[in-house]
């Protein structure tokens, strides 16, 4: 069995629950509230700045040229594409870019991105691309599963249409050639460890819109 099969089978109920977290079906509907958002897109821009610098470092990890060619312009790529959409969402909803490069990450987006992080530092390239590939996948999955759902007037229609646009699955896709190839030729622990790091990340995605629905904070207390 292909890794990706193999992961995306044993996380389905994992990524049942995120289809069904109030902060995408409010997507889906359109009836998320602006201030739920706005705390969304903020902590999504922290990310996506660590996100970078994480695939900066797998395509420099990345045993062949080819291969670093093919997994840093498919990713990079997709980056910059959510890094338009922010840009729009931001500008939209008021928010200054000065503020969201002062702004704290969250306790679920710290975790996420400390995670990514030492996977980058700690663990194989091929690990590494495992624990890349859910904050890729499992948006294009949510977005297909918006879009189909999705109120006609909807606020948020530029984000669903970004994440579920077909160029953006042919990044995916190729992403996931990527980890196949690299599960194909490794050893049965790295492969063990594929898996492991995808089901974190695939839990890790769970936390953030979750997180970003509740607006969970730094408890205060003093």
């Amino acid at each position: 069995m292909r890794f990706s099969d193999e992961a995306w089978q044993q996380n389905a109920a994992l990524r049942e629950a995120i289809h069904r977290l109030p902060f995408n079906t409010g997507l889906a509907a359109g009836g998320l509230s602006r201030e739920r958002f706005r705390f969304y897109i903020t902590q999504d821009a922290i990310y996506l700045g660590q996100y970078a610098r994480v695939l900066a470092l797998a395509a420099a990890k990345a045993p062949e040229i080819a291969t670093l060619q093919a997994f840093a312009n498919s990713a990079l790529g997709a980056v910059a594409v959510e890094q338009a959409l922010h840009g729009r969402y931001l500008q939209e909803f008021g928010v200054d870019p000065a503020a969201v490069l002062a702004a704290e990450p969250a306790p679920d987006c710290l975790a996420y991105t400390s995670f990514l992080i030492a996977t980058a530092h700690q663990e194989p390239w091929e690990v590494l691309v495992a624990a890349l590939l859910p904050c890729f996948w499992i948006y294009w999955d949510v977005a297909q599963a918006i879009s189909r759902d999705a109120a006609p007037e909807n606020p948020y229609r530029a984000w669903i249409d970004t994440y579920a646009d077909p160029h953006f699955g042919e990044a995916v896709g190729r992403v996931i050639g990527v980890a196949d190839a690299a599960a194909a030729t490794t050893t049965p622990r790295i492969r063990q460890g594929m898996l492991g790091a995808f089901r974190r990340s695939t839990q890790y995605e769970w936390l953030f819109w979750d997180g970003a629905y509740h607006r969970r904070g730094w408890p205060a207390l003093g």
